[in-house]
């Protein structure tokens, strides 16, 4: 275990200690939530957002793509898998959240192509998992599914694509999603369980992890930070619907209270190019361009409008402030990599 990590459990421990010494003296404690997936890129972020809205927050993951040093301090953190049942109920039992925000996923297109097994076992029974444990404890469900893997590539297809489109997902990563979909309806007809489902587009921001996890910003960043060329998979022109991680965070929330039973897609609305996206970071390096991946889509762009009417919610960061942003937070870790890496609310200097 590296000193960082050993650092990071013992304040854990310390902190979940005193809370529950809190709440049994005042017999008052916080409403309580749970963020699966709440040491990645977006749960992280959001668990800084409901901390410092004075929630109790759990934080259930297995640290196969997070990272301990995500973890906030104030949360209460569970190291398990989605798929482990008998602890996840006993999580959500003891813990009695409002709501469950479900982020945990095997979200690598590439990976799911080489083992789909394991990506449906991830992303189709532990959904099921965590469906189950809501409705047990009669938690909300805010599930985190994919816009673009989603809707996939026809003739036909309108872009930017709205909810009412039919999903043809090119990927097996895709195909989960919109099996984990299916089941959140399932729940909410059958059970009458509040679920949320909200189609992100692509989530770029502050905390994103370079060499952990997908998103080709964070990973620009990096190349150009270490002067290296940036490397482009295909001819660069395909686009995509880029959304600031503190955007996601706002609509997530907005989540806690309006949109049951509802699908709704979460993006800016605007298509741009991986070419753009360097020429917004300010790349003066050549970018290296290598053979197009299989399952990756030509173009991509969510219409939010249905985000707008149910949600009340409509994306506020400009991508140029977003990529100056993101880029200031990676060089931070980049230049300390020991720190705890700086999210949305951190970083505010333009």
């Amino acid at each position: 275990m590296s000193d960082v990590r050993r650092m990071h459990d013992a304040h854990r421990h310390w902190h979940n200690d005193a809370l529950r010494v809190q709440y049994e003296a005042t017999g008052d404690p916080m409403t309580s939530v749970l963020i699966t997936g709440g040491a990645g890129f977006i749960g992280s972020n959001l668990a800084d957002s409901l901390l410092a809205d004075g929630y109790e927050v759990h934080i259930v993951d297995n640290l196969s793509t997070g990272s301990a040093a995500k973890i906030p301090t104030g949360a209460i953190f569970h190291e398990i898998d989605i798929r482990d049942v008998a602890r996840l109920n006993e999580i959500t039992r003891t813990a009695a959240p409002a709501t469950i925000f479900h982020l945990a996923a095997q979200a690598d297109v590439r990976k799911a192509i080489e083992n789909p097994g394991f990506d449906a076992d991830v992303n189709i029974i532990g959904t099921v998992n965590v469906l189950e444990a809501a409705h047990a404890c009669g938690a909300r469900v805010v599930f985190s599914s994919t816009g673009g893997a989603a809707y996939g590539e026809y003739p036909g297809l309108t872009i930017p694509t709205p909810e009412e489109s039919e999903p043809r997902p090119m990927s097996h990563y895709g195909m989960s999603k919109m099996a984990g979909e299916g089941y959140c309806g399932l729940y909410h007809r059958l059970y009458g369980l509040d679920v949320v489902v909200l189609r992100l587009g692509n989530v770029y921001g502050p905390r994103q992890d370079p060499h952990g996890e997908a998103g080709v910003v964070a990973i620009f960043c990096a190349r150009l930070l270490e002067g290296s060329a940036p490397k482009v998979f295909g001819d660069g022109l395909q686009t995509r619907d880029y959304v600031y991680v503190g955007d996601v965070v706002a609509a997530f929330r907005a989540a806690q209270t309006m949109g049951v039973g509802q699908t709704i897609n979460i993006g800016w609305g605007h298509e741009v190019s991986v070419l753009d996206l360097l020429d917004g970071l300010g790349a003066t390096v050549q970018p290296e361009f290598a053979p197009a991946r299989a399952g990756e889509l030509q173009r991509s762009a969510l219409d939010n409008a249905r985000a707008g009417e149910v949600l009340d919610w409509r994306p506020e960061m400009p991508l140029a402030l977003g990529l100056r942003r993101t880029f200031a937070s990676i060089a931070v870790t980049h230049a300390d990599p020991s720190a705890r890496p700086p999210g949305f609310l951190d970083v505010r200097e333009d």
